[in-house]
Formats: C-alpha cells, structure tokens, sequence
C-alpha cells in the first residue's frame, strides 16, 4: 500500500466509521460461526496498524504479522509484544499447525497468487482451525481507492469460493456484508468515475456523517451469517480445509 494509506489508517482507525462498525460485526459473525475454542491461538496476518487486535483478543492469545515496518511497529506497541514480518504468500518462518484461528482482512485482495497464500494459510491451522476473511467485492467498483491500496482484484462469490476451493479450502457462510451503504458507494464510485473525480481519500467524513454511517453499518451485526444480504461493498466467509 502506498505511504499516506498507513497514515491515515493510524490516524482514523479508531474513530472511522468503517473500522469501527467492521470490528463489531466481524467480533459478532466469530461469536456466532467460529467455533473458537477456549484459550485458541489466533494470527492475524497483515494486521496493519493493530486496529483488530484487541477484537480478536476476545477469542484467544492473539499474534499477528504486518510487513510495513512503520505500521507494524504501531501495532507492536498495541499488542505488547513484537509484530512479525513474514511476507505472504511464503510465510517463511510461519509455525504450521499451530493455530485455531487465522484472520485475513482485506488483505487477500492485496496478493497477485491469492490461491498460493490461501494454501499457506491453510498450513497453519490446526485440526479444525478455521481462517476469517474478508475482501472488497466488486470488480467494477474499481477506483483510486483500489489502486493506491495495491489491490490485484475485488472480488465477486464466484472469484472468492474458487480461489479458496483451489488453495484446498471450503468456504462457509460466504456473503455479503456493508450493505446498507452499498447504495451510496456504488452511487459515489459512479459518480467519481463520470466526472473525473476519482478520489482515493478515506479519511472520515463529518463527524455527524461519520455517527451516522457508524450507526447504519453498525446494525448489519445482527443480520451478516443469519441472513443471505443483498450485494454490498464487501465479502466475508469462514474457510475450513
């Protein structure tokens, strides 16, 4: 990702909306589909900042990895203890079956050999582990946002369940999720696109703006595994080899 995305994402992750309102649904759909076992040991790979840290502490003994060493050293210092470096999709040094729970968010998007990196993944769970992720959805929603982000691809269902039947995974409960602002996205990404206008600023609105969004996606907590949603900007699932 370039510079100014870690800038802004220590800046703003622990009062935008977006983080926010995806941290309490995410903490909701383990709650309910992730079978986390008492005391399970859990990485996150490509924690960025740390900003997801403390929610998935909830389940377990939290480790995690972030290859941008200005970021990683910020989440760091939220964990307490050092942040690796391994790169995906090797994961070199990376202890396999070892763990319950390994998290991906939105950073699957972000590897060209999505299918190899799932596969890596996938030979660090232990027996019955599981891996959370989530991408963005939409290959024609593409904007600056995807393109200063080094994204490869969005996805669509079809896309994610092949690249993780192929890495030898099966996807359970894959849908969407941030859909009550779809609408207003997609009308914001066709806009952009019409008028030149293309901006790649996610810094947070208003503060008003910003309550109101938080409130909105906030509600899909109660909805997101429970109910099949209609398209939204994003997808999540639980692969299980």
């Amino acid at each position: 990702m370039d510079r100014i995305v870690y800038d802004r994402m220590a800046a703003h992750d622990s009062t935008h909306w977006w983080y926010r309102a995806r941290r309490d649904i995410l903490a909701d759909y383990l709650t309910r589909y992730g079978d986390v076992p008492a005391g399970a040991r859990i990485l996150e790979i490509g924690c960025g900042t740390g900003h997801n840290l403390p929610m998935l502490a909830k389940f377990g003994s939290v480790e995690a990895i972030e290859i941008d060493p200005a970021a990683r050293e910020i989440a760091s210092e939220r964990l307490g203890r050092p942040v690796g470096d391994a790169p995906l999709p090797e994961l070199p040094g990376v202890e396999r079956g070892a763990y319950d729970l390994v998290a991906v968010l939105d950073v699957v998007e972000h590897i060209e050999d999505d299918v190899a990196a799932l596969a890596a993944m996938k030979s660090l769970l232990k027996p019955g582990g599981k891996i959370l992720i989530a991408v963005p959805a939409h290959q024609w929603m593409w904007s600056a946002h995807d393109v200063v982000n080094h994204h490869h691809r969005r996805y669509s269902k079809t896309t994610l369940k092949t690249a993780i039947e192929r890495a030898g995974l099966k996807p359970d409960r894959l849908g969407y999720f941030n859909t009550l602002l779809f609408p207003l996205a997609a009308a914001a990404r066709i806009a952009g696109r019409m008028t030149g206008r293309d901006d790649s600023d996610d810094s947070p609105p208003a503060k008003p703006l910003n309550t109101m969004f938080e409130a909105i996606f906030r509600l899909e907590r109660h909805l997101v595994g429970r109910l099949p949603m209609p398209p939204g900007v994003s997808l999540v699932t639980l692969a299980r080899p």
